[in-house]
């Protein structure tokens, strides 16, 4: 039995023990309610994701359509493979995370390929996630940026006015350019790919051009025009399926990754509740021997 002395001693330590169990079980339990609002905000993106996916790989059809028919212009008029450095690199990016790597990826290909070159090349970046990232290292290289990508699927009009600033940039006077972005490969996979693009001095020069019959006037100009807006056409689906894709994977993931905190969070509540019931029937009988 406990003495009359140490009686007040051990029912301090209770009432602590009690206090310190109550916070530890109302901390799981505000855990577990933030968790859980996690859970349920990234399972709502991952069905947005879903939906967005199925209708990026729609246009992304479309794209390589664009795509196919500007490359068999250019492989029939015989266009030969431009040799030299790089003038220009376009970053094919968005203005949206969430996604897992996917801009890191472009990011890393891009720094890749300017440092290969010594660090010289200009930079055409699209979208804000890249422009962010590359700017802390190739500040000087870049001359133009474009935001507000991303929201809605790339369409052949959004990338015509995109070369079209491009082209009326004075400071961008580029005989070899090349599109980097990330190839759409399957739901789970993409790759940085790079896409050259056939200028206008190349594609005069192509020896099976005069094959095809040009009236005079700017036709040369147009069609360089419109193999140049195809091939980015053609990037920006690609990388903005491969960015919904990538988005889902990352919100599943997430969201299992919730589900297994809360199990854990919930076995780890039940514990200590039970250890909390355990105390209080041993305080109980303690205080029931003691009288």
């Amino acid at each position: 039995m406990l003495s009359s002395a140490s009686r007040p001693v051990a029912r301090a330590a209770v009432q602590y023990q009690q206090q310190a169990n109550m916070a530890t079980l109302k901390e799981i339990q505000l855990r577990l309610k933030s968790i859980t609002n996690i859970a349920k905000i990234t399972k709502s993106m991952k069905m947005i994701a879903s939906t967005k996916m199925m209708r990026a790989q729609r246009n992304m059809d479309a794209a390589r359509v664009y795509g196919s028919a500007a490359t068999a212009v250019t492989k029939h008029a015989g266009v030969e493979a431009q040799e030299g450095k790089t003038d220009l690199y376009i970053a094919v990016s968005s203005d949206r995370g969430l996604c897992g790597g996917v801009h890191s990826a472009v990011t890393k290909a891009t720094k890749k390929a300017v440092a290969a070159q010594e660090g010289e090349g200009d930079l055409v970046v699209l979208g804000d996630k890249c422009r962010s990232q590359l700017s802390r290292e190739l500040r000087e290289n870049m001359k133009m940026n474009f935001n507000q990508l991303g929201k809605n699927v790339p369409t052949f009009l959004e990338a015509s006015l995109i070369v079209d600033q491009i082209l009326r940039n004075t400071d961008l006077k580029a005989d070899k350019t090349a599109i980097v972005y990330n190839k759409f490969l399957s739901v789970i996979a993409y790759e940085p790919t790079h896409l050259p693009v056939v200028s206008q001095s190349a594609l005069a020069a192509a020896p099976k051009l005069s094959t095809y019959e040009m009236e005079e006037g700017d036709v040369l100009k147009d069609l360089s025009e419109f193999v140049y807006a195809s091939a980015l056409y053609w990037a920006m689906a690609e990388g903005h399926a491969a960015e919904m894709s990538s988005r889902r994977t990352a919100m599943d993931n997430a969201t299992k990754n919730a589900g297994e905190m809360i199990d854990r969070l919930t076995l780890s509540f039940n514990r200590q509740r039970q250890a909390t019931i355990t105390n209080d029937l041993v305080d109980i009988i303690t205080g029931a021997s003691a009288l």
